[in-house]
């Protein structure tokens, strides 16, 4: 019973929040610049190589490719902005994005800069709730676009891979807390001789 009321929960969340949804994209109309289906042959050594796809089987991980939609970026596209619905988690194949948030007085703070391997937007995966940052494109970037529906998908079809995943996102998310609780008590990072 529990496992079917949680399939349900699951299954009606991902429909409201796939009905509400929108992304902004570089051309600010609500589209995609070149989307194409991932089929690169080194992809899967890249991916194996970042956080997000550590301990996935084979089967797995192409389950998990198959999913993903590869977008193209210019110099100074907004991916995503703080506030804005969304409905997917991207993986950074190439380029270099900056994060920010926006203060109370309106102005943008940098939080973080994002390289290849890095992944930004899956709180939302996690939370369901608006965007909590913006990314910016900094140079000519390629990510790999993962929506909360195909996330849904893998859980219905390989719930191991789907644990997996959820289990490597809340690793980089303590990661993050982590980091962000250095900076605000003043450590550095990577200096244990404070700690």
């Amino acid at each position: 019973m529990l496992a079917h009321t949680t399939e349900r929960g699951f299954a009606k969340s991902f429909k409201a929040l796939e009905r509400s949804s929108t992304l902004l994209a570089a051309s600010g109309d609500g589209t995609y610049p070149r989307a194409m289906t991932v089929s690169a042959p080194d992809l899967k050594a890249f991916l194996l190589a970042t956080p997000f796809f550590g301990g996935l089987s084979d089967a797995s991980l192409d389950l998990l490719i198959s999913m993903l939609v590869e977008y193209h970026f210019d110099l100074g596209a907004t991916i995503v902005a703080e506030g804005e619905p969304g409905r997917s988690m991207f993986i950074v194949r190439s380029g270099r994005l900056a994060v920010s948030k926006r203060s109370n007085a309106g102005s943008a703070i940098p939080i973080s800069v994002l390289k290849p391997g890095d992944f930004f937007g899956e709180m939302m995966l996690i939370e369901m709730q608006n965007r909590s940052a913006t990314v910016v494109a900094e140079s000519p970037t390629v990510l790999y676009e993962l929506t909360a529906q195909k996330l849904y998908a893998c859980y219905k079809t390989d719930i191991h891979a789907y644990v997996l995943v959820l289990q490597n996102i809340n690793r980089e998310l303590c990661r993050r807390l982590r980091r962000a609780d250095d900076r605000f008590t003043g450590h550095r990072v990577g200096d244990d001789s404070e700690l």
